[in-house]
């Protein structure tokens, strides 16, 4: 029998209970006893989940029940793991990846049924895109419940040799809405399915697991300021010192213009100038690494976490002109031109120091 860590326990053979804290080798998982701090060695023959009823003994000399055989077919159908078991978070490790082997008659893994899993006690909205060489990407939408799993499809083995990815864009829920965004590019690679699996939490079954984003609320709650470097102190100090209505007057135009900032710049020479078909492609090029350049000193400016740059395939001259650019811009912690389900490959993603 499979116990995830957190399972809720009790022992069959007497009344104590506990919960799962880590799995061991030759069958055996460590117990914390509940209401101690007592934490013991068990066999896992020895225990069972704590909502299942304990057999009754039989009496002396009497025949076991015949087992009724279970229908395979049955079996095949049920693509959902029971859930429905005790189970306690001791230590959350936020939005997860599950990849689940299918095994086949020939007990080789023949797929990968894929779950998020959320194992903290927040709510959170998502949305992830599988993309795989030669084929469509797949996109799933969808709300996260605190403590739930959520099925975003399988993956089949051989396609593990067809660099995998998965994109997933998570939102935790609060009562004042949703917090800012957080972002994970996972790249599945064969090598991460030849370790053993483990027990999942809240599914109950083997699977490899992958961590997403390990904290929802990261970036939500008031953070101790980092300490000055002599650099930034110096920045500082050379400023000359505004006055207390100067700083408000500009803090309150600063929080209109970024409650209307627009994440995203299309670069498209007729979105920038009605009469593009006169201008030669130099011109052309000026004006649209100009509109780039304001673009992102206002968006530095105003503290956003990203932003999309949208440049388009052509050539590709533009985009790497934007790419030496944010290579040289210190508050710019990473960018990436990848397959977006909105974009294609036509932009650019960029992503500030918070």
């Amino acid at each position: 029998m499979l116990f995830a860590k957190g399972t809720k326990v009790k022992f069959l053979h007497s009344k104590d209970e506990g919960f799962v804290m880590e799995q061991l080798n030759d069958g055996m998982v460590n117990v914390r006893l509940s209401g101690s701090d007592m934490v013991i060695p068990v066999f896992e023959e020895d225990l069972i989940r704590a909502d299942e009823p304990v057999a009754a003994p039989k009496p002396a000399g009497s025949k076991p029940a015949a087992t009724p055989k279970k229908d395979i077919r049955e079996e095949k159908k049920a693509d959902l793991p029971e859930m429905q078991v005790q189970y306690a978070i001791l230590k959350s490790q936020g939005i997860q990846l599950a990849a689940a082997p299918v095994f086949d008659a020939e007990g080789t893994a023949s797929r990968y049924r894929l779950f998020l899993l959320n194992d903290t006690r927040s709510d959170a909205v998502f949305n992830a895109t599988l993309s795989i060489k030669g084929r469509t990407p797949s996109n799933f939408n969808g709300k996260l419940n605190a403590h739930s799993t959520f099925a975003i499809g399988e993956l089949r083995f051989e396609q593990l040799n067809d660099s995998p990815e998965l994109n997933v864009n998570c939102w935790r829920l609060t009562t004042e809405g949703s917090g800012p965004v957080k972002t994970k590019n996972l790249k599945l690679k064969p090598k991460h399915f030849f370790k053993r699996p483990e027990t999942a939490p809240l599914l109950n079954i083997p699977a490899y697991l992958f961590v997403l984003i390990p904290d929802l609320a990261a970036g939500q709650e008031n953070k101790e300021e980092p300490g000055e470097n002599l650099r930034t102190y110096t920045r500082k100090m050379a400023r000359p010192q505004s006055t207390w209505l100067e700083d408000n007057v500009r803090s309150g135009h600063e929080v209109v213009e970024k409650a209307t900032f627009v994440p995203e710049i299309d670069l498209h020479i007729e979105n920038l100038r009605p009469n593009a078909k006169k201008m030669n492609a130099s011109e052309i090029f000026r004006i649209q690494i100009q509109h780039f350049d304001a673009y992102l000193d206002k968006a530095i400016r105003l503290g956003v976490d990203r932003v999309f740059i949208i440049h388009g395939l052509g050539e590709g001259r533009l985009k790497d002109a934007i790419a030496s650019r944010l290579l040289q811009t210190p508050e710019v912690v990473t960018f990436k031109n990848e397959f977006h389900p909105r974009y294609g490959f036509g932009a650019t993603e960029v992503i500030f120091v918070e």
